[in-house]
């Protein structure tokens, strides 16, 4: 008897806590099924979109290597309408480049800077900036160019950096910084390309 009514307010306590506390057991539940869903379908969803952002950038690419100077447009749209994704930046980087080609020398830079402030990724951000500094020098703006240089971050860019200051230098007619600039590339680890530009500066 004694085991029965031991069984019995047991089966009376879980009752009892039920009744108290079932409702809320059950929503949370609820919640936590719909957490898991909703955390699903958000994987989902991004998967898709980057797949779709993907193929959309695939698409803009191949025209723009296909049409040149007449893509812009399809390009730049492509741009506005993936501003927050990485393939963004690609294209603009691929856009500059034909802008250059074209002679649009200004819109190339809007689009490199528009890397440069936008981009997440800091390779693509230094490559954009480095690239800005080339035209600026073109542009015999040197000191944009420098200027623009001291921004990039990266050390795997130390190297281009240097050089870059190295060709500004000399177009300046500042051939000791020029030499000191080709040195600090090498030292980075450039190519022969640069070995070749400090020789015909020897003294």
């Amino acid at each position: 008897m004694e085991a029965y009514e031991t069984e019995e307010q047991q089966v009376e306590a879980i009752k009892s806590w039920w009744k108290e506390n079932g409702k809320a057991v059950v929503i949370g539940g609820v919640v936590g099924i719909g957490a898991i869903l909703g955390w699903k379908y958000y994987q989902s969803s991004q998967i898709t979109a980057k797949e779709t952002a993907s193929a959309a950038y695939e698409r803009a690419l191949t025209a723009l290597q296909a049409s040149g100077a007449d893509a812009i447009e399809s390009t730049q749209a492509f741009i506005d309408a993936n501003k927050s994704s990485e393939y963004a930046s690609l294209a603009a980087l691929q856009l500059a480049k034909v802008q250059v080609e074209a002679g649009q020398l200004e819109n190339a830079l809007e689009q490199l800077n528009w890397v440069a402030s936008n981009s997440k990724d800091e390779s693509l951000t230094a490559m954009a900036q480095v690239r800005s500094a080339r035209i600026q020098a073109e542009q015999d703006n040197f000191d944009a160019a420098l200027a623009t240089l001291a921004n990039v971050k990266p050390a795997s860019w130390a190297a281009r950096v240097a050089e870059l200051k190295g060709d500004i230098a000399l177009r300046q007619g500042d051939i000791a910084t020029a030499r000191s600039a080709y040195t600090e590339a090498l030292q980075a680890g450039m190519n022969q390309a640069v070995q070749m530009k400090l020789d015909d500066l020897a003294e």
